[in-house]
């Protein structure tokens, strides 16, 4: 049997600063999930900053999951989410006066 898979993105180049989540994300349907986030130009130091995954039940109340992805010098950084419920987004809170433009994609399978 085929697996199906999913990719989704959840963040596309918007300047982004300060305390920030993106688009959240509806995906019960899926049995694992992974965030890649690939920062195109940042601003200031945003080097080992963390984003948080955030869950919830109905893609308007969130609380964090417990997996995270730090930002490096890597070109791509990921995170992998098992046990997720039904929505995911990503939030982070970058340093004053620090902003990046990222893609953030999220890949689901079942």
């Amino acid at each position: 049997m085929l697996r199906e898979s999913y990719t989704a993105i959840v963040e596309r180049s918007e300047a982004l600063r300060g305390s920030f989540a993106t688009e959240p994300y509806e995906c019960g349907w899926a049995g694992e999930a992974i965030f890649f986030v690939r920062i195109l130009e940042q601003a200031g130091n945003v080097e080992g900053v963390t984003l948080q995954v955030q869950i919830s039940p109905d893609g308007i109340r969130w609380c964090d999951e417990g997996s995270s992805v730090t930002l490096g010098e890597e070109e791509v950084a990921f995170c992998k989410v098992a046990h997720f419920g039904n929505w995911l987004r990503l939030s982070g809170t970058l340093p004053d006066g620090a902003s990046m433009r990222a893609v953030i994609a999220l890949s689901l399978k079942a």
